[in-house]
């Protein structure tokens, strides 16, 4: 089997709009019906949707607090679009972090789950992003894991990275599998 895979010369938001272009096109190739996608203030979810309206999309965010405070960075007017058209949003602690990062924090060091996130950022943070938002759609019961998904993450704004996988619940997390790349920044 041949597939081409996307590499972007840069990081960030400006390939937002080209991850969703290759992430349709792979979706319709493959007949995926489900998609992940990391979305902290929704717009790139609701980007995914206008694109993709006929996907079982699944928007993730991060924790309250999670640049301090007791606040979400969630807009709530793209939340809204997001529920109106009945995709669900979910918000919860990194699985790629979690207690642990808190531990290491207080007390130094890493734990196994850090490193797992820094081997998965060997290819890139989004690579990591889609592996994680897998798992927290997995264990929320949003997302199948007897079938493969695409996961859609990046760095810091909008969405640079898309993978083709298979996920898994976080107790069974060595069960994940990525299947393609579609596309990553290059390092």
């Amino acid at each position: 089997m041949e597939k081409k895979i996307v590499y972007f010369e840069n990081s960030g938001a400006e390939n937002t709009d080209r991850v969703i272009e290759l992430v349709k096109e792979r979706k319709e190739e493959l007949g995926i019906e489900n998609i992940v996608v990391a979305s902290v203030s929704g717009l790139t979810s609701v980007k995914v949707l206008e694109s993709m309206p006929d996907a079982q999309i699944v928007s993730i965010t991060h924790h309250a607090g999670f640049r301090g405070g007791d606040e979400l960075e969630l807009d709530p007017k793209y939340i809204e679009k997001l529920e109106n058209a009945g995709v669900p949003v979910y918000i919860g602690s990194h699985s790629l972090s979690g207690v642990g990062r808190g531990i290491s924090n207080k007390f130094g060091g890493v734990t196994p789950v850090e490193i797992i996130a820094g081997t998965l950022r060997l290819f890139s943070q989004g690579v990591k992003v889609c592996v994680e938002i897998s798992v927290m759609g997995a264990d929320a019961g949003l997302i199948p894991t007897d079938k493969e998904v695409i996961a859609i993450g990046g760095t810091a704004k909008g969405v640079d990275t898309a993978v083709v996988l298979k996920p898994a619940h976080m107790g069974n997390f060595f069960d994940l599998k990525i299947n393609e790349i579609i596309a990553m920044p290059r390092p």
